[in-house]
């Protein structure tokens, strides 16, 4: 199972909801779903405090898991990253800076920004229960990331978490241009694991590239993308579900799986270990082998892993979709 939340923001957000009606909750969690799957914009449908605890109890755990992933790939390739500012684009209710805190735990200032008020003060008030100096102490920052008139102060890990979905595919580029003026070690953009979701992944990482940033991860290259229409490059992440999650939902199963596109890039100076190749898929394993797809710096491969080879058999049958892999 993958991540879930940490134990002091599942209380928070506990303690948040005490007392609130789970059918207002779910009528509000599924107008907000429904309207980001239409590509519409937070500002029209989060309004009040009651649509961002909505948001919260509804999406923060599946997003919180997905960044998780992404800042753990990076922590892989670059062991000595240790950020001390986070800059958190778009915050929404505040889960990627948790997620930070949680993996650079020397992080000593942390910035929310976001233009809604309702996902504002959320994140504020979730940040102050973190037994963190850094995230308890967090400055919330009202602003807009596709217009700033006057842009925050730089930070050594900036986040953009499911936020290019506000300006398009059209803008993306010049967004994440301005973002990575903002990163002075490393830019993460994280974003549904889509074909849409992917395109707007894939065109900041193609300009990112050409202006100098060094790819971290999910890629093993900095190369062109191989990967085509009508596939897309995603991941996925199983986190538990709790039952107010479940309740909210709708649902039956236990668990969720996000599924989430993501690039991160660093300063080219950031020292990093050597990649491998990404598995693309999850291996499927027969009497006879072990066979997945990877990506590698010379493209897709299909990788088949014959038994008779033993422990090559056995290091590919363990490996999951998203994992890092030796060359074939």
């Amino acid at each position: 199972m993958g991540a879930r939340l940490p134990p002091a923001l599942e209380a928070a957000i506990e303690q948040r909801l005490v007392g609130v009606s789970r059918a207002d909750l779910a009528e509000r969690a599924a107008r907000i779903s429904g309207h980001y799957r239409a590509q519409g914009a937070s500002s029209a449908v989060v309004r009040a405090e009651a649509d961002a605890a909505a948001y919260a109890l509804s999406r923060l755990p599946a997003t919180y898991a997905a960044v998780d992933a992404a800042f753990e790939a990076i922590a892989e390739r670059a062991p000595e990253f240790a950020p001390a500012t986070v800059l958190d684009i778009g915050a929404g209710p505040g889960g990627a800076s948790w997620a930070a805190v949680e993996q650079w735990p020397d992080v000593v200032a942390v910035a929310l920004l976001d233009s809604n008020r309702a996902f504002l003060a959320l994140a504020a008030e979730l940040a102050r229960s973190s037994d963190h100096p850094a995230l308890a102490a967090s400055r919330p920052v009202l602003a807009d990331f596709r217009a700033l008139t006057a842009p925050p102060e730089p930070a050594d890990l900036v986040i953009a978490s499911y936020a290019l979905a506000e300006v398009g595919v059209s803008d993306a580029v010049e967004t994440a241009r301005t973002l990575w003026g903002l990163a002075r070690g490393v830019l993460v953009v994280v974003e549904p694991g889509t074909p849409a979701g992917f395109e707007r992944i894939a065109a900041a990482r193609s300009a990112l590239i050409a202006d100098g940033g060094a790819v971290l991860a999910p890629c093993p290259h900095a190369e062109a993308c191989p990967i085509t229409a009508p596939a897309w490059c995603h991941f996925n992440r199983r986190l538990p579900r709790s039952r107010d999650h479940r309740l909210v939902k709708g649902a039956s199963a236990p668990f969720e799986d996000e599924k989430f596109a993501y690039v991160a890039l660093a300063r080219p100076d950031l020292r990093t270990r050597g990649a491998g190749e990404r598995v693309m898929s999850t291996p499927r394993v027969t009497k006879v082998e072990a066979a997945y797809r990877a990506c590698t710096p010379a493209g897709l491969v299909d990788r088949r892993i014959p038994r008779r080879e033993r422990e090559r058999f056995v290091r590919a049958r363990r490996l999951h979709w998203g994992d890092w892999a030796e060359d074939g």
